[in-house]
């Protein structure tokens, strides 16, 4: 899952008008490093990677340089846009918030209903074109695990079921 996001993340962005899912003033496609920098410090770690021949980055928070409510978050630099490739824009953020912080029901008041709902090994998912992904927990379906912003995507129609506007 983590590397088909990885790839729809390095597609050219088509022109949309569609506004990508935020949290914390962090937008993809929008967001650049130095934003980043400037909210948040320097990360706790930071890893070089090369996908489909474009260098990106890999920015760590945890522990206490994560945000408040937050375990963790991760955010990775470098996208394909319209007027070329990026390696400072944010492409995907993942945020793995403690226990209590986020629930369905604050997912559903902040974002809104989500375009599909589904399951990945035994965990539930909102999926929204907005370009957001809410993993809920396992043995609790109303707990958030993971949060991850990527820039709006479009959805095929769901097979045997007449497109939604």
């Amino acid at each position: 899952m983590r590397r088909l996001l990885l790839i729809l993340g390095l597609i050219v962005l088509p022109a949309v008008t569609a506004v990508a899912a935020d949290w914390g003033q962090i937008r993809p496609a929008v967001t650049t490093q130095s934003d980043i920098r400037l909210r948040y410090g320097a990360p706790s770690s930071e890893t070089a990677q090369k996908i489909e021949g474009y260098d990106t980055l890999q920015w760590l928070y945890d522990g206490a340089k994560a945000p408040t409510g937050m375990n963790k978050m991760i955010v990775d630099f470098g996208l394909l846009t319209p007027s070329g490739y990026r390696k400072d824009l944010v492409r995907t953020f993942r945020l793995e918030p403690k226990p209590d912080v986020f629930n369905r029901k604050l997912v559903v008041d902040g974002w809104g209903p989500p375009s599909r709902v589904g399951k990945e090994n035994d965990l539930e998912f909102f999926l929204y074109e907005t370009g957001l992904l809410v993993y809920f927990r396992k043995d609790d379906d109303n707990e958030v695990v993971a949060m991850i912003f990527t820039p709006p995507q479009k959805l095929p129609p769901l097979s045997g079921t007449p497109p939604q506007r």
